[in-house]
């Protein structure tokens, strides 16, 4: 796999991050020439929160945002503990997700952390409420684009939608139309990868992934016949996840 050298304007630090058992990325996105070097996660997980929250620290960032692409099944979010840990931090997901948090998203949101921003693109297919956030156009952001596309597209493959209101039809469209359509150089970054791959591009997956280089019929009926197992974790991620990772405790007791 080939790479465009990305260039990161001078005040922004970008750090993608990993959970080894549910093979999850944790973007750090951060603004350093803003005075409190205002930072963002992108889809935490609760199992390396304390990692990190120590990463933040070290790094003398601000959190402001801890951000999830979708109400995740295979693995509980870290939004919860990391508003429990770093007091003022806003969860934020899509309002078609429909779960609980500080902060909800819709179509053309632009999501600021000083000068640097993340625009919100709908890409539901994978679940109803899955966004995709894009950073901004123009010579003052991060060059090339970068996508963070959760479970929607993955290198070289996308998010099952046989659950959690999935859609094959809806994901083709989502991914074609949102995803696509960005320059060619923009970088991707999924929610997970299950090959050792980190960050592919869009002119990548427009040639070489095997599902959404096909038409669509074909897509659907790949999909249709993945024979996936259950995923091991959705009867304890999504009730979670659908409150931040925050649970009423009486509820959770019983």
């Amino acid at each position: 796999m080939s790479f465009t050298r990305r260039r990161l304007v001078p005040p922004t630090l970008f750090r993608q991050l990993f959970e080894k058992d549910s093979s999850t990325y944790t973007y750090v996105l951060a603004d350093v020439s803003h005075p409190e070097k205002r930072a963002l996660l992108i889809d935490p997980v609760d199992k390396t929160v304390d990692r990190d929250v120590a990463l933040i620290r070290e790094l003398g960032l601000k959190l402001i945002y801890a951000m999830n692409t979708h109400a995740h099944a295979d693995h509980a979010t870290g939004t919860g503990l990391l508003k429990s840990k770093v007091p003022g931090v806003l969860s934020v997901i899509s309002k078609a997700s429909n779960a609980t948090a500080d902060l909800f998203v819709e179509p053309g949101d632009k999501i600021y952390i000083g000068d640097i921003f993340l625009e919100v693109r709908p890409t539901p297919g994978h679940t109803c409420g899955c966004v995709t956030y894009v950073t901004g156009e123009g010579p003052e952001q991060p060059q090339p684009r970068m996508a963070f596309t959760g479970d929607a597209l993955l290198i070289r493959g996308c998010g099952r939608t046989d659950f959690q209101g999935g859609s094959s039809s809806q994901l083709y469209q989502s991914v074609h139309s949102q995803i696509f359509t960005l320059p060619k150089e923009t970088f991707i970054y999924p929610a997970h990868d299950y090959k050792g791959f980190s960050v592919s591009t869009v002119e990548e997956e427009m040639k070489y992934n095997p599902r959404l280089t096909k038409d669509e019929e074909a897509f659907k009926s790949i999909m249709e016949n993945l024979n996936l197992a259950y995923p091991k974790m959705i009867d304890v991620a999504v009730p979670a996840n659908m409150v931040c990772g925050l649970q009423d405790p009486v509820a959770k007791s019983t």
